[in-house]
């Protein structure tokens, strides 16, 4: 697949990441503790019934230059396990509102850099879960790693607690990338610890990369992708580098490097478009590739591919999503909320016994509507308004009318062969793809005069 260099700069426009509808930065202080704990109970009378759990932990031991996530930059083993012990707090305090007939379909472990921590206390941690709730049948229990700060025993010690998927975040096999970034070089080879997760059966291994960093050529970007192809992950994943100086200061620094043109951070997303389903690989929504038997492949195929703050996810595993640790966002099906935003204020939270909510947002009806629209568009690359209408008890036509929706909009997208509509449906095409986010972006009825907060598309 060739993307045409004048679509490039026609869609090259600042727009969401729609990991949220409505996006964080609408999310407000007049959102308090109060308001989340109220939800949070009301949460058990909600669909979907199963739990998602979210646990963030922030601690890297050196900033990545790439990084948009929150982080906190330390070595100090007292202060992971004060927070540790805060985070089994948290859950506690939470798990005391929770319907315990409902079962735990998702736990994920993100950061920040999950396996900084000793092991012994996420296996703390999962015992909570493990003893305390019941679980579907096959739930999705992942963990983010940093390669770095993996080995066998590690790895080991994470599948005896109970994970069934690892990520590891190689961003890229150049030294030289990874030394521009400061992200730290594994000494253990990537195939090696894929090589000792394999060991497990039934534990799955995702690949991440990033493109659009220093010193990446397509050539180079496409040498990784060969690469990892014989690496044999389950699922790989290729993030398009957020350029958010404005944001993230140290993002600043990697200016002095010089980074990829947009054309050929596009050609590069070609280049793993053509290896990637060269190698049987199905792509699943902007960035993400699977095995033809993979969960998220199959969920694709029926159109029940959902998507949270943690990435894609099938509707089996699909739960509202409680979020534990420093910023950690939760998502029911009537609220967002979102933890303190430092480990000291939420250790201190924690302790004096009580739940900090620094912002959050309760969604309105029409809110609801345009989450379940963008999320079919984002993920299933497909839209049906008369099953939304059926979803929300509407019809068509007035459903139309709430957003203010006339397929005039969507005109501008058939001529450029991005999608195919008709009364009822639309149909993104291969190429429309890869403008997922502008294409949802008319969905948006929130957008206007807030694109100056979103990275470029591109």
């Amino acid at each position: 697949m060739k993307i045409p260099v004048p679509l490039i700069d026609k869609y090259n426009v600042p727009v969401p990441r729609y990991t949220s509808y409505p996006p964080a930065n609408f999310f407000g202080d007049d959102f308090v503790t109060g308001d989340y704990l109220l939800a949070v109970e009301e949460s058990n009378e909600k669909e979907p019934e199963n739990i998602s759990i979210y646990l963030h932990v922030p601690f890297c031991t050196q900033l990545c230059l790439y990084c948009g996530c929150n982080t906190h930059i330390t070595k100090d083993q007292d202060m992971m396990q004060h927070y540790m012990d805060a985070l089994k707090k948290e859950i506690h305090m939470i798990g005391k509102l929770l319907d315990r007939k409902r079962k735990i379909s998702q736990i994920h472990w993100g950061g920040g850099t999950p396996n900084v921590l000793p092991a012994q206390l996420i296996g703390e941690v999962m015992a909570i879960f493990t003893s305390e709730y019941e679980f579907i049948d096959k739930p999705e229990i992942a963990i983010e790693c940093n390669p770095a700060h993996l080995d066998e025993a590690y790895i080991d010690a994470l599948i005896s607690f109970g994970f069934t998927r690892i990520s590891l975040g190689v961003q890229d096999f150049q030294e030289k990338v990874l030394n521009a970034v400061h992200r730290e070089v594994p000494e253990i080879p990537i195939e090696e610890l894929v090589k000792m997760i394999r060991k497990h059966p039934g534990v799955s291994v995702n690949l991440d990369f990033i493109y659009g960093l220093p010193y990446q050529t397509v050539e180079s970007f496409a040498g990784t992708m060969e690469k990892a192809i014989t690496i044999n992950p389950d699922r790989l994943v290729t993030f398009s580098y957020a350029h958010v100086p404005w944001v993230k200061k140290a993002q600043k620094k990697l200016e002095d490097y010089g980074l990829p043109s947009p054309e050929n951070k596009v050609k590069m997303f070609e280049e793993a478009w053509a290896r990637m389903t060269r190698a049987g690989y199905i792509p699943i929504g902007l960035d993400h590739y699977a095995k033809p038997d993979d969960d998220m492949a199959v969920a694709l195929k029926n159109r029940s591919l959902h998507r949270n703050f943690q990435g894609y996810c099938t509707r089996e595993t699909t739960g509202q999503v409680y979020a534990f640790g420093v910023t950690g966002i939760s998502q029911l099906e009537d609220v967002y909320a979102q933890n303190a935003r430092t480990v000291k204020e939420y250790i201190d939270q924690i302790d004096r016994g009580m739940i900090q909510v620094v912002k959050g947002y309760a969604l309105s009806d029409t809110d609801k509507i345009i989450r379940q629209i963008i999320n079919e568009i984002m993920c299933n690359q497909y839209l049906s308004w008369s099953q939304i209408a059926e979803q929300f008890n509407t019809s068509v036509e007035e459903l139309k009318d709430l957003l203010n929706f006339n397929e005039e909009k969507l005109d501008e997208f058939v001529a450029d062969d991005l999608l195919s509509y008709t009364e009822d449906e639309i149909v993104i095409t291969d190429l429309g793809r890869f403008f997922l986010r502008n294409i949802a972006a008319v969905f948006d009825i929130r957008l206007e005069g807030s694109i100056q907060k979103f990275s470029k598309s591109v």
